[in-house]
């Protein structure tokens, strides 16, 4: 799907003059613009384990009106989308989240940026940490935003690089001009739904003799060539509600990351950036990358801490599936 099949799923015609961010919250598209959600499309998933944690601390089947009531909370709380946007934290959100990871790595001086997408600001290249985890802890998909300037003010006035005025999204550009700047070991995060150039992130890795660790997110709704291309090309990828992501990515990983919603590591550059996360390092690291391995609390292993959380490593057939996987409503 392109942008002006999301504007056109929305029912929005952009201008560009126009404050318009648009991200995807659960499985509803939604349209935000002067720190209101103006445009919703109706969810297609009944249950995800990750927004019931997070958000509204019970199971139930979730609607547009607890979405939007969430959106709206990040709003208010947090400045999402407006001028009052906080981009500072330390603290841990997402417990296997892709923020968490490159800041931990980032604060152990393995990755010395990471080119990620801000809501006001589009692609932006950051090479302090806690800004890193300020912008992405509580950031769902991001597919379209429009530039806030207090926000840019504040990302430069932070060491970050702006990479489009007009707060395009582009990470390979993003990537090309990190490394362009002197950066030699670049995390990259990059939209599975939306997000193009996969090869091309490599092809720069040599141009630039570069490190590029890509780590896919956002994967809900992603095509089966899409799923092969995510194959070919990433080090990190998070399954969200892709049961192609799962199955196809899952077989051919070295370690998968929880169950519910599992974080997939296919390469050895994966694994060195979440062992950053992990209080035992080395037992990351030196895992036999023939073989496949387990993170999880719910199988009995080898006690490590990952991030904040105490949990277990195992050797297992993966993917490992979980009954507490998002559901679809059909």
């Amino acid at each position: 799907m392109k942008l002006k099949e999301l504007l056109k799923e929305l029912g929005i015609e952009k201008d560009n003059s126009e404050d318009l961010h648009i991200t995807r919250s659960f499985s509803t598209l939604a349209a935000v613009s002067k720190g209101k959600v103006i445009k919703m499309t109706d969810p297609f998933l009944k249950y995800c384990p990750l927004f019931i944690w997070l958000e509204i601390d019970r199971e139930k089947e979730l609607g547009k009106i607890e979405i939007k009531t969430s959106i709206e909370k990040k709003i208010s709380k947090f400045g999402y989308f407006t001028k009052k946007r906080r981009l500072h934290s330390k603290k841990i959100v997402v417990p296997y989240g892709a923020s968490e990871m490159i800041m931990y790595a980032m604060k152990k001086r393995t990755m010395d940026c990471a080119v990620v997408v801000c809501d006001g600001a589009g692609t932006v290249i950051v090479p302090e940490p806690e800004i890193v985890q300020g912008i992405g802890a509580r950031m769902n998909g991001l597919f379209y935003t429009s530039p806030i300037a207090e926000t840019i003010d504040k990302l430069r006035n932070s060491n970050c690089q702006i990479v489009f005025p007009e707060a395009r999204i582009d990470q390979v550009k993003g990537l090309e001009k990190a490394a362009k700047l002197g950066y030699k070991n670049i995390a990259v995060t990059i939209s599975g739904f939306l997000g193009d150039g996969l090869s091309k992130i490599r092809e720069i890795e040599k141009k630039y003799n570069v490190s590029a660790t890509v780590m896919i997110v956002c994967t809900t709704g992603v095509t089966e060539e899409k799923i092969k291309e995510i194959g070919k090309y990433a080090d990190i990828v998070w399954s969200c509600a892709s049961e192609g992501i799962r199955e196809t990515i899952g077989r051919r990983s070295i370690l998968q990351v929880s169950t519910g919603i599992p974080v997939f590591v296919l390469t050895q550059k994966g694994l060195e950036l979440v062992a950053n996360y992990c209080s035992n390092e080395k037992a990351l690291v030196k895992l036999d990358v023939k073989k496949q391995y387990l993170i999880s609390g719910k199988h009995r292993g080898k006690r490590i801490k990952i991030g904040d959380f105490t949990t277990y490593l195992s050797e297992a057939k993966l993917p490992v599936r979980d009954g507490k996987e998002p559901k679809p409503l059909r």
